[in-house]
C-alpha cells in the first residue's frame, strides 16, 4: 500500500517523497483514515514504528481546510512530555507541512520565554508543548485556546510518570468542549485508560503489536558484571566491537556524569544529557552526536522519548530502570523505521528484581553472553540465593569446680 491510498492530498505526498518515505506502516495505514475523518484516536505502537507520522500528516491536512489562524491563537496543540520529544515532533510538523501555507512552532521550559511569546502573536496553526511551559505562556496571555480543533497527547504515559497530571487536567479545562482527540503512546498503563474516560468521544482504539512489548528486529542480550566493574565493561565494548555511535542509559545524572569522565579518561568522546543541564547543552550534544562527532551519548531517562537518531545501531542499559516499560522506551531508539538494532544491558547482583520485572513484561528471557577478553571480578549469579554459612560447632562449656558451703574452702 502507498501513502497515497491513504487519501493524502499532493502537497503531502510531495514532503513524503522528499524525506524518501514511500511505504506506511502499520499503525499508520489504521491511524491516517481514522483521523482524516475526524475521529478521536486511542493508538499503542511500538516505538520507532511510526506513531508521529500517524498524527502529523492527517493532522496537517485538516487544518490545511481550516479558516486561518488568529493572533495569539492556535488551531491545533500537540502536548509531549519532554523537551527533546517536542522538538523532535515540531521538526516532523515542519518537514511533513513544508508545502503547506501553515504555521507551526515548539515551546518548552529551559530556554527564555520572550522569543516564544513573539513568535505566538501572530498566531501558530500548530503548536507542539510541554505542559508546564504551556500554561505558563497562559498565565501571561500569550496563548489562547478557543480555535483549538485537536488535541494530541504524545506518549501521555510518560506524562503521568512524570507527574503532569495535574497541568494536563488544567489544560483540557481551557479548551473548547468540541474538538478531536488524539492519544498516541507506545504503552498504555491502567492511568492512561482513567484518563481517557471522558476525554476521548467514541475512539477507533489501535493496537498494532502486543501491549509493552519489545521491537522484533531489536537483538537484546546482557552481561553479567559486577557494578564496579560496569564502566571497565562498557569501554572495553566499546573498542573492540567498534561501536562508532552507541546511545548509553544511566539511572542518576551524577552517574551519567560519572560515566562520562570515566570515558573521556579512556580517550572515547563522550558527553551526558540530563534535567541539570542546559537546554542549548542538550541540545549541541544531541546534535555531536547525530553528526558523529561524538562517540558515545550518555542519557537519563528524560531522553528515551524524543531522540530520533537516524540508523543508531546501539543502545545501552548501564543501569536497567526502576519502571520496567522504560526499558522498552530505552531499546526503541534503536531498530526504528525497520532497521536491525541492539538492546545491550549491564546487569549487576543487585538488578536481580529489576530484571525479572523487564523479562516479565516483555514476556522473553534476555540473553545472557560472556565477553571474551574481560573478566570481571568474579561471575555474578542472576538469581536469587540465600548464602548459607556452616555452623560452627559449639565448644564444649568447660565444668566449674563445685565450691563447698559457704565459708569453708
Amino acid at each position: 500500500m502507498s501513502f497515497s491510498a491513504l487519501g493524502l492530498t499532493e502537497p503531502i505526498l510531495r514532503a513524503l517523497e522528499e524525506k524518501g518515505y514511500s511505504t506506511p506502516s502499520p499503525i499508520q495505514i489504521e491511524a491516517i483514515p481514522a483521523v482524516l475523518s475526524g475521529r478521536d484516536v486511542m493508538a499503542a505502537a511500538q516505538t520507532g514504528t511510526g506513531k508521529t507520522a500517524s498524527f502529523t500528516l492527517p493532522l496537517l491536512q485538516r487544518l490545511a481546510c481550516g479558516p486561518r489562524v488568529k493572533a495569539n491563537h492556535i488551531r491545533a496543540l500537540v502536548l509531549t512530555p519532554t523537551r527533546e520529544l517536542a522538538v523532535q515532533v515540531g521538526q516532523s510538523v515542519a518537514a511533513y507541512g513544508r508545502h503547506l501555507p501553515l504555521k507551526s512552532g515548539v515551546v518548552y521550559g529551559g530556554v527564555k520565554i520572550n522569543p516564544q511569546m513573539m513568535k505566538l502573536r501572530g498566531g501558530i496553526d500548530v503548536l507542539v508543548a510541554t505542559p508546564g511551559r504551556l500554561l505558563d505562556l497562559f498565565s501571561q496571555n500569550a496563548v489562547r485556546f478557543s480555535q483549538v480543533e485537536t488535541l494530541v497527547l504524545d506518549e501521555a504515559d510518560r506524562m503521568l510518570d512524570m507527574g503532569f497530571i495535574d497541568d494536563i487536567r488544567k489544560i483540557l479545562a481551557l479548551l473548547p468542549k468540541q474538538r478531536q482527540n488524539l492519544l498516541f503512546s507506545a504503552t498504555f498503563s491502567d492511568s492512561i485508560r482513567n484518563l481517557t474516560d471522558g476525554l476521548l468521544n467514541d475512539p477507533l482504539l489501535i493496537e498494532v503489536s502486543p501491549r509493552n512489548s519489545a521491537a522484533e528486529n531489536v537483538k537484546q542480550w546482557l552481561f553479567e558484571v559486577d557494578q564496579g566493574k560496569k564502566a571497565a565493561l562498557l569501554s572495553h565494548l566499546v573498542r573492540t566491537k567498534d561501536w562508532e555511535q552507541v546511545l548509553v542509559f544511566t539511572r542518576t545524572k551524577n552517574g551519567a556524569d560519572r560515566l562520562v569522565r570515566h570515558l573521556q579518561s579512556d580517550n572515547l568522546s563522550a558527553v551526558a544529557i540530563h534535567g541539570d543541564k542546559s537546554q542549548g547543552a542538550r541540545t549541541r550534544a544531541l546534535a555531536d552526536f547525530k553528526a558523529n562527532k561524538i562517540r558515545v551519548l550518555v542519557a537519563t531517562d528524560i531522553a528515551a522519548r524524543g531522540l530520533d537518531i537516524n540508523e543508531l545501531p546501539q543502545v545501552v542499559n548501564f543501569d536497567l530502570p526502576k519502571v520496567a516499560q522504560d526499558y522498552v522506551h530505552r531499546i526503541g531508539r534503536t531498530g526504528r523505521a525497520g532497521l536491525q538494532g541492539e538492546g545491550i544491558s549491564l546487569v549487576s547482583a543487585d538488578e536481580v528484581k529489576l530484571l525479572s520485572a523487564i523479562e516479565s513484561l516483555i514476556r522473553q528471557t534476555l540473553l545472557r553472553e560472556v565477553e571474551a577478553g574481560f573478566i570481571p571480578a568474579h561471575k555474578v549469579p542472576l538469581t536469587r540465593q540465600m548464602k548459607v554459612r556452616p555452623k560452627k560447632p559449639k565448644k564444649p562449656k568447660k565444668k566449674q569446680p563445685q565450691s563447698g558451703p559457704r565459708g569453708q574452702g
